[in-house]
C-alpha cells in the first residue's frame, strides 16, 4: 500500500474541494510518466511483445493533452498492472517497471499515485543492480527523478517523499 489512510489535500483537486490546481495535477502526472519511462525498458526486454506498460505511460501523456478520459487512462494502469503479474516469475525488475507505468497512468484519477511511481521505478533499478550496488543505484535512481522535478510542484513532491517514504519502501530515505 502506497497510499496513506487519510488522502492530503493537497493531492486532491480544487474542483474535488482539495487543493491541487489541474495544471500541478498534470505536472504530477508528466513526472511520473517520465519516472516510469526511464525504467520501462526492463520490461520490455522480457516482453518486447508487450505494448501495455508503454501504452499507460503513452495514455497518461494523452490525458494530460485531454485526449483521453481519466477512466480510459485508469483502464491502462489496469492493464499494465496485469502485465506486472504475468512477468513476475521471470523478472523482479520487469515487474515493477510495468507497476510504474500502471502507477503513471492512475495518477490521472489520484494525483499521489505520483510517488508510486517514482517508487517503483526505484525499486525496479534496484532489483536490476548487483546486490552490493544496489544502495548506489537506488541513490542515483532518486535523483535522477528529482532532477526531473519541474520548480512549481518541487516542494510538494520532496515533502510527499518525506511524509510517506515508510509505507514506499524507505527508498526515499537519506536522499533527502
Amino acid at each position: 500500500m502506497i497510499l496513506p489512510k487519510i488522502r492530503d489535500k493537497r493531492f486532491i483537486t480544487v474542483r474535488r474541494g482539495g487543493t491541487l490546481l489541474e495544471e500541478d495535477h498534470h505536472l504530477l502526472a508528466i513526472w511520473a510518466a517520465q519516472c516510469a519511462q526511464h525504467v520501462l525498458h526492463y520490461f520490455e526486454e522480457m516482453r518486447p511483445e508487450d505494448d501495455r506498460p508503454r501504452r499507460a505511460i503513452e495514455l497518461t501523456q494523452a490525458w494530460v493533452n485531454g485526449e483521453i478520459t481519466m477512466k480510459q487512462a485508469r483502464f491502462a494502469a489496469g492493464a499494465s498492472q496485469d502485465a506486472a503479474r504475468e512477468v513476475k516469475e521471470v523478472s523482479e525488475a520487469a515487474k515493477l517497471a510495468a507497476l510504474s507505468a500502471g502507477q503513471a497512468a492512475v495518477v490521472a484519477h489520484v494525483a499521489a499515485h505520483e510517488l508510486g511511481a517514482a517508487a517503483y521505478a526505484i525499486r525496479a533499478v534496484m532489483a536490476a543492480s548487483p546486490e552490493d550496488k544496489r544502495e548506489m543505484f537506488r541513490h542515483q535512481e532518486c535523483q535522477w527523478q528529482r532532477d526531473r522535478l519541474p520548480e512549481r510542484i518541487r516542494s510538494l513532491v520532496i515533502d510527499d517523499e518525506h511524509l510517506r517514504n515508510n509505507i514506499c519502501w524507505s527508498v526515499f530515505s537519506e536522499n533527502f
